[in-house]
C-alpha cells in the first residue's frame, strides 16, 4: 500500500506504523531486539537498530506523524534528524501520547492531517 499519510507510534520497544488513505489502513509492526550483553554500548547500538527499522518502514510516505511517549519520541528524533536527515523532512509533526488503540491513533492523525493540511494551504489528496 502507497499511501501519503502515515501515522507511527513508537515507544523504546515497539513501533506501529500505519498507513491509511480514506478507506483503507495497512499496519507494520516493528520490535526492537534485546541483546542480553554485557557490552559497553550494545544498548544504544540495539535502540540505533530499532530506529533505523522504522524509518525504513516508513520509506516511500510522504507525510508522518510521530506519537508516543514523550521519552520515545524525543530519542527517535534526535536519532531521525542525526542519522536519517531525508526520513526526518518528512515528519510533519510529533505528538505525545499514551497507548491507544490503532483506530484512535487513526483518528488523530486523521484529525491532525486535516489541520495541517488546511494551515499550509495544501488539500489532502484523494484517491482518483
Amino acid at each position: 500500500m502507497n499511501t501519503f499519510h502515515a501515522v507511527v507510534w513508537v515507544d523504546h520497544q515497539n513501533a506501529q506504523v500505519l498507513q491509511f488513505d480514506a478507506e483503507h489502513v495497512q499496519s507494520d509492526k516493528v520490535k526492537a531486539h534485546t541483546h542480553h550483553t554485557r557490552q559497553h554500548g550494545s544498548e544504544v547500538r540495539s535502540e540505533h537498530e530499532f530506529f533505523a527499522a522504522v524509518c525504513d518502514a516508513m520509506a516511500g510516505i510522504a507525510e508522518v506523524l510521530v506519537c508516543g511517549p514523550h521519552t520515545g519520541i524525543a530519542d527517535f528524533k534526535h536519532y531521525a534528524e542525526k542519522h536519517r536527515p531525508e526520513t526526518a523532512k518528512r515528519i510533519v509533526g510529533y505528538e505525545p501520547l499514551d497507548h491507544v488503540t490503532e483506530n484512535q491513533l487513526v483518528a488523530k492523525a486523521r484529525q491532525y492531517f486535516d489541520k495541517h493540511d488546511r494551515m499550509a494551504g495544501t488539500p489532502t489528496p484523494t484517491p482518483t
